[in-house]
């Protein structure tokens, strides 16, 4: 059994067209049902905001793995200068139970949302012409906004013409590369951010919603933090995806809010699987706002987990444990 921190992810390496490949693979997987993945049960205790995940899946197609992660979430670490999110992933091997691999970091958490973004904004281009520029908006600068901006940065080139920034803390430009620079604008407001957005990117630790605005026809909002929008911002939304609906519409998530203020519905929502497998999922008007809300499935999680496994034992990175 080996173990990875976050030193040896980084070692490793972060490329996004082949950590959204994963994401994809593991979609057909969904798809075929050949997977397994419980409900995830909320560890609550003192403050009602905080929470431990337990998240166990397996996962098939031709890598497969078992699993699970443990992930804390405590949002005023933010104030205490800790990290909001720590978490450990344990991988088996899936035909015998054999512990294979630990990876003791949030950083392959960060980087299965932001690849499950990516593979979003891939199928949203599907829908553009080749060679529109995007304004990008991305709310919320912290591990998950950086994490996004590598990966917009990475999918779209130099499409993403201008990139506004906002965080109610102050944006420590250092930790932006250099060569973005130019494009860069931070943003005095979330709505300065937001308006005039053609991809925009929710990645706060916001525990009530406040986006009440109509968002810009044709755009894309990845609504990563999953509690930023207002119940009625629904009527807005001509698509909405969710990872899965019955672990999205629960613990006071957007969807849940507007699944109780507005009546939507399942059947007025399409999933991930819909978006990858049958592939008019997004066809409409170039007007159509389409709306991403990824609770987080651990079989995304135990599939990214197992890249990284993969790839330290080819590249003989971290620590044999016995």
């Amino acid at each position: 059994m080996i173990y990875l921190n976050a030193d040896n992810i980084k070692d490793i390496g972060i490329h996004w067209h082949q950590l959204i490949k994963v994401i994809e693979t593991s979609i057909l997987a969904l798809h075929k049902k050949d997977y397994s993945q419980p409900i995830k049960p909320y560890l609550r205790y003192g403050d009602p905001k905080n929470r431990i995940i337990a998240m166990p899946a397996y996962i098939g197609g031709d890598a497969p793995y078992a699993g699970i992660k443990w992930i804390a979430s405590f949002p005023d670490n933010i104030h205490k200068n800790k990290l909001r999110a720590h978490s450990v992933t344990i991988l088996n091997e899936y035909d015998s139970g054999i512990p294979l691999c630990v990876i003791n970091t949030a950083i392959v958490s960060a980087i299965r949302t932001a690849s499950l973004s990516g593979l979003v904004v891939k199928e949203y281009l599907k829908t553009k012409i080749e060679d529109q520029p995007f304004t990008v908006g991305i709310i919320g600068f912290g591990p998950i906004g950086q994490m996004h901006l590598n990966m917009i940065t990475a999918v779209l080139g130099n499409r993403a013409t201008k990139i506004k920034l906002f965080d109610i803390n102050p944006i420590d430009i250092s930790t932006i590369d250099n060569e973005l620079a130019d494009r860069i604008e931070i943003s005095q407001s979330w709505q300065e951010c937001y308006a005039d957005t053609d991809i925009f990117m929710t990645c706060t630790v916001s525990d009530k919603p406040y986006i009440d605005v109509a968002p810009k026809k044709g755009s894309l909002q990845l609504n990563v933090s999953l509690r930023d929008y207002k119940a009625e911002m629904r009527q807005y939304m001509d698509v909405i995806i969710v990872d899965d609906w019955d672990e999205v519409c629960r613990q006071n998530t957007d969807i849940e809010n507007m699944h109780q203020v507005t009546g939507l519905q399942k059947s007025d929502t399409i999933s991930i699987v819909d978006l990858v497998c049958y592939k008019d999922s997004l066809s409409g008007s170039d007007d159509q706002v389409v709306m991403l809300n990824p609770m987080g499935m651990a079989v995304f999680d135990i599939a990214v987990g197992g890249y990284y496994y993969r790839e330290a034992l080819s590249k003989n990175v971290g620590l044999q444990m016995v």
